[in-house]
């Protein structure tokens, strides 16, 4: 009797050994299945996920996922494909709107020399408003397809985001004063200085208080950080939280705003997060609030951002 017992405590111990054994090599497995498939999510390649499990079970998995894997490689390269086909088109109707544009431009110039009826030189000063604002469409069009097209963005430089911050005011203080818009701007007395692309940033700048223009309700508060952070708020009581939370997607234009293509925030994020940077916005209470971070960091042209 005790012989029988031995023997199938024996046997049990042995089966437990053999079943701990096993869900090892299946927590191996499905570790080594997990760590491949993010492998293949984060690179382009054609590789197939392998797994050293003899498992029936998980060779049927690692089966699954690679056929999961080839559908979504044929839909990126799908999306790819057509993204690519979409900047082409892009920046061949901006740059062939240029040329006819600038014609206009030309004629309506020397059209204005004329002696014309007071009429007459009403409807030529509309025609000048809409031409205006169709060139000022297809240069953002155009500045957008490049910006994404071209993924180098030159050497960075030593700016003093104090300096960089006067000089877009100044260059946008008719515009703003034009709106009735008194901004109040607050910085440290230190240069908060940091690696970046000049151009790049000014045209970051530029698109947010072209935005401000577009959506504020008479105000502007400018307020740089000595973190880096850049902080522009204004009242925007024609905007809801939804359509803030839009602000940055490409070509999306809130009903009131008749003269943007919807690019304006949309190149300010490309080229604030290729910088290593980060942007957001935000509604609270009427307040549109749209940050910009530039963390200290040796190069902050670095793909990844800093923290």
């Amino acid at each position: 009797m005790e012989i029988g017992v031995w023997i199938l405590t024996g046997a049990l111990v042995l089966l437990t050994g053999l079943l701990l054994v096993k869900i090892r090599l299946l927590h191996a497995a499905a570790k080594e299945m997990e760590e491949a498939f993010l492998d293949r999510l984060r690179t382009d390649t054609n590789t197939l996920i392998n797994t050293s499990s003899y498992d029936p079970y998980m060779r049927r998995l690692a089966a699954g996922i690679n056929t999961g894997l080839r559908m979504l490689r044929r839909e990126r390269h799908r999306y790819q494909q057509g993204d690519l086909e979409l900047k082409d088109a892009v920046t061949n109707i901006s740059h062939d709107l240029r040329t006819p544009l600038t014609a206009i431009c030309g004629y309506l110039d020397l059209l204005k020399k004329e002696q014309m009826s007071g009429t007459a030189r009403y409807y030529l000063t509309i025609m000048e408003e809409r031409t205006e604002v169709l060139k000022q469409l297809t240069e953002e069009l155009f500045c957008y397809s490049v910006t994404m097209s071209s993924g180098d963005m030159g050497e960075p430089e030593e700016l003093s985001l104090n300096r960089v911050l006067e000089e877009s005011l100044s260059a946008y203080y008719a515009v703003l004063k034009g709106c009735r818009i008194e901004p109040k701007v607050s910085m440290p007395d230190a240069d908060v200085r940091r690696r970046l692309n000049r151009s790049a940033l000014l045209r970051i700048l530029a698109n947010i208080l072209s935005n401000a223009v577009k959506y504020s309700d008479g105000d502007l508060a400018v307020t740089l950080l000595d973190t880096g952070e850049l902080i522009f708020q204004n009242r925007a009581s024609a905007l809801t939280e939804v359509e803030v939370n839009r602000l940055f997607d490409r070509y999306y234009t809130v009903e009131t705003t008749q003269k943007s293509t919807g690019l304006g925030l949309a190149i300010s994020r490309l080229l604030t997060e290729r910088m290593g940077g980060s942007i957001s916005c935000g509604l609270e209470q009427g307040i549109l609030t749209i940050r910009i971070r530039f963390s200290a960091c040796p190069d902050s042209m670095q793909k990844e951002p800093c923290l």
